[in-house]
């Protein structure tokens, strides 16, 4: 067993790469700005006075939104990689591929993480 002055060693050092963390935290802007996560909080009961909590939440959201959004890019590629083999047969030389995002390549990524999207119905 380790004895406790081990324990405290650990504890202080966690504790220094905390308050480090959050030192870069407060530096750091992230894509989604503070004031749109800190009203979505606060319209969903959440309440917090520390600017870092929110922060800190603004960073997770930016990593959930990547994520998903590299995903969608994932299934994009392989749904368009077969369409690419039989068009580049027909033309010369390498052409830089621009991807957009669809439904078709969202909804597949969103299920991944248990959100079900459907595609709207539109009315003409």
């Amino acid at each position: 067993m380790g004895s406790p002055s081990v324990g405290m060693e650990e504890d202080n050092c966690a504790g220094h790469a905390l308050s480090d963390f959050l030192l870069q935290l407060e530096n750091y802007n992230p894509s989604i700005p503070d004031s749109v996560v800190a009203y979505y909080l606060n319209a969903s009961g959440f309440e917090s006075q520390d600017p870092r909590l929110i922060r800190l939440i603004a960073l997770a959201l930016q990593k959930f939104l990547s994520d998903i959004a590299n995903d969608a890019l994932q299934h994009c590629k392989m749904r368009t990689s077969s369409q690419m083999t039989q068009s580049s047969k027909n033309q010369k030389g390498p052409k830089e591929k621009k991807y957009v995002m669809t439904m078709e390549d969202l909804v597949p990524a969103l299920q991944e993480y248990g959100i079900t999207a459907k595609k709207p119905h539109y009315f003409v």
